[in-house]
């Protein structure tokens, strides 16, 4: 009965675009389509950003770190020249320097490790049956509809203006991106050598800092070879990089802008809030154009929205493709404390312009410095998160 399994979940999403379509028109139709593709892909890869971390973190394995960098150079490799060819027409994730940046991407990397996924994470998660993400999911919503709403106060605070490497030409700042992201995978490689020489410590903000500085500082004199723990590197992670990367591409040429996550679920609670009597008409926020009109619109006309729903049911469909999803029941205070970070996780995402896709991909992708500054904060947080996931018994 497997063939009957498939044959739904594909008519399913087959339907579902058409029905998109009939209601928004044919680029929501082709962006639901795409979302399906974006689920699917993270869910049958599990190319997780937030466990892909954890992994170099908790047992230095370079190996999600090496896809995510393999997944920035294709997406600017495909991208970028077409950004700086369109004439405004396509547009790339550019944001400012900003405290608040700084803060809100500490702030979600911690978070991240507590709710076991980013944004795309959460979505996927849920999609694919997971409890914990159900528990995140909302608690997310609310967080970035708040967050949004505070946006403006927290960029008032101060910083330096966007770094746009585009400016210098999309030659040079591809160059500079493909290299920044050689150097990471480097250092992650030779941190991943050295793990067994602090294996007793490792995981702690400490250690991390050390081996790092240590594997950074030898990544200038030699290249690192591949580590023991990580050779073969699993297709796994490679081929959702590559397929990811393909999609971000397909996604630019329909959208006009990248792929995003945080501003769809930050509407959905905005539209909940609403519908219970808020009233956002002054909000400096969601009171404004173009915003207070997407809370009047249906939330098929919104170009994140639509992508988000059709994520979350390529993730159903990839989870269930082979069978029923398995899952089991995480204690009351692991999906407490998942809770509380989904809500973390969504403002502080509104702070730092975006998630691990808007901010972290999109950014540096994008060619924009705001995106590997996202990274070392969020990275940070990370070390910081995991400590605190273990406390809670994650």
């Amino acid at each position: 009965m497997r063939w009957l399994n498939r044959t739904f979940l594909i008519s399913g999403g087959l339907a579902g675009v058409l029905a998109v379509t009939l209601a928004a028109g044919v680029r929501q139709g082709l962006l639901a389509l795409l979302g399906i593709g974006f689920g699917a892909v993270l869910q049958g890869a599990r190319f997780g950003f937030t466990t892909g971390w954890r992994d170099f973190i908790e047992r230095r394995d370079p190996q999600g770190l090496w896809a995510q960098m393999l997944l920035m150079v294709l997406a600017a490799t495909f991208t970028l020249p077409l950004i700086a060819g369109s004439g405004g027409e396509l547009v790339g994730a550019v944001a400012p320097l900003t405290i608040s940046l700084v803060l809100g991407a500490f702030l979600f990397g911690a978070a991240m490790q507590l709710a076991d996924g980013c944004g795309s994470g959460t979505l996927y998660k849920a999609g694919a049956g997971s409890p914990l993400s159900f528990v995140v999911l909302p608690t997310f919503a609310f967080g970035s509809f708040l967050g949004a709403s505070h946006q403006p106060a927290w960029i008032a605070l101060g910083g330096l203006p966007a770094v746009d490497l585009l400016a210098f030409g999309w030659p040079t700042a591809l160059t500079l991106t493909v290299a920044a992201c050689a150097l990471v995978a480097l250092v992650a490689g030779r941190a991943a050598r050295n793990n067994g020489e602090n294996n007793a410590a490792a995981g702690t903000p400490q250690a991390v800092a050390r081996e790092l500085v240590r594997a950074g500082t030898a990544s200038f004199v030699a290249a690192a070879p591949a580590p023991s723990a990580a050779r073969g590197w699993a297709r796994r992670w490679w081929l959702g990089a590559a397929l990811l990367a393909v999609l971000y591409l397909l996604h630019l040429l329909v959208a006009g802008q990248p792929w995003g996550i945080v501003y769809g679920m930050g509407v959905w609670g905005a539209k909940a809030v609403s519908a219970l009597g808020w009233d956002l008409s002054a909000d400096a926020f969601w009171g404004v154009a173009p915003h207070a009109q997407r809370l009047v619109e249906p939330v098929l006309a919104d170009v994140t929205s639509v992508t988000n729903i059709g994520l979350i049911y390529g993730a159903i469909a990839a989870s269930r493709w082979n069978g029923p999803a398995e899952f089991s029941l995480p204690s009351g205070k692991r999906l407490a404390a998942a809770a509380i970070a989904g809500l973390v996780m969504g403002y502080s995402a509104r702070m730092a312009f975006g998630c691990n896709v808007g901010a972290y991909l999109g950014g540096i992708a994008s060619a924009s410095l705001h995106g590997w500054v996202w990274f070392a904060l969020a990275f940070a947080g990370s070390v910081v998160g995991v400590r605190i996931r273990r406390r809670v018994g994650a």
